[in-house]
């Protein structure tokens, strides 16, 4: 019986190659905790490659077409999943962040990628590679503003958006792209496509005063969290992890402004752009 074909990379091939890897396990008649045991990952992990919400690298496929006895299919097609228009930090939780059904996402200092508009991105970008070539920041905002198609869904996904009150203070690009900015995000929430809220400065010590966080949720896989700093990132699925990930999220709700509040105070500091009046 011929083996399966090689994955059209045009198509969605992290799915296909999902597809394929649960087709080749229940053939072989184990379960994704069977598999995962010999590569030292988890049942979940091995549901994670199977729904698609995680990247298949090739020191695991080489291990799964010995397993399965695939012929080397898995690791041939790793190259399809490799290629990215996103840093390597990054690049497996964008693929994540496409499939997700629901998005929490908390940040301390800027607005979130997918809510940002080309002229803050682009001032974003240029702060981080002063020297860069435009070309090359033009691909990172072009890739940045790709993202966001995920938007364009009435419905899904759900996102919820935490931002600190310095995400609106810091004039990033100065006032007419922050008042661009701002009024790109009122402009959703009051179109009901993404819940908002703001966590002001009176609200003190808070549950995530190191760092940003995300929490990504889907259909038919556990959640994951993802953590990043400069130029790093990283994907999480530990389950104890991410339910405390998941408690952290819940207890910036709590502290933050109501999202009608948040709206008010994000709409004034808009105006505050727009007339001049902000100060640092």
């Amino acid at each position: 019986m011929p083996g399966p074909k090689d994955l059209d990379p045009s198509s969605s091939p992290r799915a296909l190659l999902g597809a394929e890897l649960r087709h080749a396990r229940e053939r072989r008649g184990l379960s994704q905790a069977e598999l995962g045991e010999p590569l030292f990952v988890s049942g979940s992990f091995i549901g994670q490659l199977e729904a698609g919400t995680r990247r298949l690298h090739r020191e695991y496929a080489v291990q799964i077409d010995e397993i399965l006895g695939t012929g080397g299919f898995f690791a041939r097609n790793c190259a399809a999943l490799a290629v990215s228009r996103y840093p390597d930090h990054f690049a497996e939780a964008a693929e994540a962040e496409a499939v997700a059904t629901g998005i929490r996402e908390y940040t301390q200092l800027l607005i979130p990628g997918l809510l940002q508009t080309r002229t803050y991105a682009e001032a974003v970008f240029r702060a981080y590679k002063p020297t860069a070539a435009d070309a090359e920041i033009g691909d990172l905002v072009a890739a940045r503003l790709e993202r966001a198609h995920l938007l364009d869904d009435p419905t899904t996904p759900l996102l919820w958006a935490v931002l600190d009150e310095a995400v609106l203070r810091r004039a990033v690009g100065g006032r007419a792209v922050m008042a661009e900015a701002l009024r790109h995000v009122t402009g959703l929430a009051r179109r009901h496509r993404i819940i908002v809220q703001v966590l002001p400065f009176g609200a003190g010590a808070h549950a995530s005063m190191t760092g940003a966080l995300k929490l990504l949720e889907f259909g038919d896989a556990p959640p994951l969290s993802f953590v990043e700093g400069p130029d790093m990132g990283k994907l999480l699925d530990d389950p104890a992890t991410v339910a405390r990930h998941v408690l952290t999220f819940s207890l910036l709700q709590a502290a933050a402004l109501s999202p009608q509040e948040s709206l008010a105070l994000v709409e004034s500091v808009t105006q505050d752009y727009e007339h001049g009046d902000q100060h640092a």
